[in-house]
C-alpha cells in the first residue's frame, strides 16, 4: 500500500490502473493469506482452497515477471518494492504452502478451479483497456502486436498456468506427506467445510 499512499498526488498516477495490476492484486491477496495465517491458522477446506489459489497467483507473478516483464516498468516505484512484489512475496507464499501444508487432499480439478481469477482478469483487462486506453501488460495489449498474435500468446499462458496450478498441488501433497503422512482426508466437493484434527 506504500505506493498508492505516497503517489496519489502524482500526476498521472491513477489508482483505478494501479489496482489493475494482477501483481497488485495478487499480494493484496497473499497478505490476507499470511495475516489470518499467522493470527489463526484454520484449517477449513475453504480456506486452505482459497490459500492454494492465492498461492497460484503468486506463483503467476513471480514466473510471468521473471520470464516476461523483467525489463518493463510494470508500475513499481523502486527497486526494493519490485523485488518484494514479484520475487520475495512469490516465494515466500509458495514455502508457506509446502511447508505448512493443507492437511486434507487437493484433487486436480479443485485446483483448476483457482484459475477463475486469473480468467475473469484477463476479461476484465481486455474489456477495460480500449476504453481508458491503457493495459497494465504488453501482452494483454492488442495495441502493437494485434488480436492474434496476442491470443496466441494468452493461450500459451493459459497453458502455462494450468500447469503450474497443478504443479503447486502437486508441491502441497508432497510437502502433506512429508509432514503429516498418507493418512489425511480428501477436500469436500461442496458442502460444509471438513475439518481435520
Amino acid at each position: 500500500m506504500w505506493i498508492p499512499v505516497h503517489s496519489g498526488d502524482s500526476p498521472g498516477f491513477s489508482y483505478f490502473n494501479y489496482f489493475s495490476y494482477f501483481t497488485v492484486l495478487s499480494n493484496v491477496l497473499a497478505a490476507i493469506v499470511l495475516v489470518v495465517g499467522a493470527v489463526t491458522d484454520p484449517q477449513g477446506t475453504r480456506w486452505q482452497l482459497f490459500r492454494g489459489a492465492v498461492t497460484v497467483y503468486m506463483v503467476i507473478t513471480g514466473i510471468v515477471y521473471a520470464v516476461l516483464l523483467a525489463n518493463i516498468d510494470v508500475g513499481m516505484q523502486g527497486q526494493w518494492t519490485n523485488e518484494v512484489v514479484h520475487r520475495l512475496l512469490p516465494l515466500v507464499l509458495f514455502l508457506d504452502w509446502v511447508l505448512n501444508p493443507p492437511r486434507m487432499r487437493i484433487s486436480d480439478a479443485q485446483s483448476l478451479t483457482w484459475l477463475w481469477f486469473p480468467f475473469v482478469y484477463g476479461v476484465y483487462t481486455l474489456i477495460r483497456g480500449p476504453i481508458v486506453d491503457w493495459y497494465p501488460y504488453p501482452f494483454i495489449n492488442p495495441t502493437d502486436q494485434g488480436y492474434l498474435q496476442m491470443s496466441i500468446g494468452l493461450v500459451v499462458l493459459l497453458i502455462g498456468f494450468v500447469l503450474i496450478s497443478l504443479a503447486v498441488n502437486v508441491a502441497g501433497r508432497l510437502g502433506r506427506r512429508w509432514r503429516y503422512g498418507e493418512d489425511t482426508p480428501s477436500a469436500s466437493v461442496g458442502g460444509v467445510d471438513r475439518e481435520v484434527e
